[in-house]
C-alpha cells in the first residue's frame, strides 16, 4: 500500500465536541472497569472475534488476513483490541477514542503485549489527521454506535484513500425495532416495538445521559452514497450454536433466527 501523504495538512471539520459526547464519555468513564477482563481476553487472542457473542472472524471475514503495509485506523477503539489484531496482521495502526479510562486499559495492554500502536484521545466526528491517510478504517460499536453517522461517516470517508475500505459493526435495525425500552423487561423479543423509518438518535430511558445512533438500511446506503462510499457487503451476524454472552438483552436463540448485529463493508470510490 502507498504511504500516506504527510505533506497534506489536517482538514478535519469543526472540532467542537457534539452535544451528546459529554454524556457518552461520562458513561464510558464509569463503565470502563467492567470491560477490563474482556479487553485482556481479546488482546490475548490471535484470532479476531466480533460482537456480543464473540463470533469468529472466520464466519464474517471483516479483517483482511494479511494487512502488511496497510495504514489503518480504529474509530472509537475503546480498549483497542481490534487495533491489536490489525497490528498483528502487519498493519500500521492508529486507535482513537474519547474515553481516558478506556485508553488507560488500552495503553497498559499495548505495553504488556509490546505492540506499537498510536493511541489518540479524540472523537470520530473530528479526527486531527490528514485527508486520505488510511487504507482501512473500522469501528466495532465505538463510533458505529455512539457517534452521529451524519458526522462520523463523512469524516471516515475523508480519512480514507481512494479505494480504501471502511467496516462498521453495530446493532441490527431489526434488533432495534424489537428491543424493549428497559433492560429489566428482558431480552429482545419477537414483537415490533418501534418504527423502522426515521431511526437516528436513540436514548434509552434506563440509560440517562447516553445517546446511541441507528439508521435503517436505506438511510445507511444513502449516507454511504453521498460520501462516495460503495457498499460491498452487508454481513448479518448469526449466532452459532453454543455461543454465550454476558449481555442480558441478547438472546442466543433469537440471534440464531434473526440478526442481532450487522456489519457494513464499504469502499471509497476511486475517481
Amino acid at each position: 500500500m502507498s504511504e500516506p501523504d504527510t505533506d497534506t495538512q489536517p482538514q478535519a471539520p469543526d472540532a467542537t465536541p457534539p452535544d451528546y459526547l459529554s454524556g457518552n464519555k461520562t458513561a464510558w468513564q464509569e463503565k470502563a472497569a467492567d470491560y477490563i477482563d474482556a479487553a485482556e481476553a481479546a488482546w490475548d487472542s490471535d484470532q479476531p472475534y466480533w460482537g456480543v457473542f464473540g463470533i469468529p472472524d472466520t464466519h464474517t471475514h471483516l479483517l483482511p488476513e494479511d494487512m502488511s503495509g496497510m495504514h489503518c485506523i480504529e474509530l472509537g477503539c475503546g480498549t483497542a483490541y481490534v487495533s491489536a489484531w490489525m497490528r498483528r496482521r502487519g498493519a500500521t495502526v492508529v486507535a482513537l477514542d474519547p474515553t481516558p479510562n478506556q485508553l488507560t486499559t488500552a495503553r497498559r495492554l499495548q505495553q504488556q503485549h509490546g505492540l506499537d500502536i498510536e493511541i489518540i484521545e479524540g472523537f470520530a466526528e473530528s479526527v486531527p489527521l490528514p485527508n486520505a491517510s488510511f487504507d482501512f478504517a473500522i469501528s466495532e460499536y465505538g463510533a458505529a454506535l455512539w457517534s452521529d453517522p451524519y458526522l462520523w461517516i463523512p469524516e471516515a470517508a475523508r480519512l480514507l484513500k481512494p479505494g480504501g475500505q471502511l467496516v462498521l459493526l453495530t446493532n441490527s435495525a431489526l434488533m432495534m425495532m424489537c428491543a424493549p425500552d428497559y433492560e429489566s423487561e428482558g431480552p429482545v423479543g419477537e414483537q415490533l416495538l418501534r418504527p423502522y423509518f426515521d431511526m437516528h438518535r436513540i436514548q434509552w430511558p434506563d440509560c440517562p445521559g447516553q445517546t446511541e445512533f441507528h439508521l435503517n438500511h436505506g438511510d445507511w446506503i444513502s449516507l454511504f452514497t453521498a460520501n462516495q462510499l460503495v457498499v460491498e457487503r452487508l454481513v448479518e451476524l448469526r449466532v452459532p450454536p453454543g455461543a454465550e454472552t454476558r449481555y442480558p438483552w441478547a438472546d442466543k436463540d433469537w440471534g440464531n433466527q434473526w440478526p442481532l448485529e450487522e456489519a457494513w463493508v464499504v469502499r471509497k470510490a476511486v475517481a
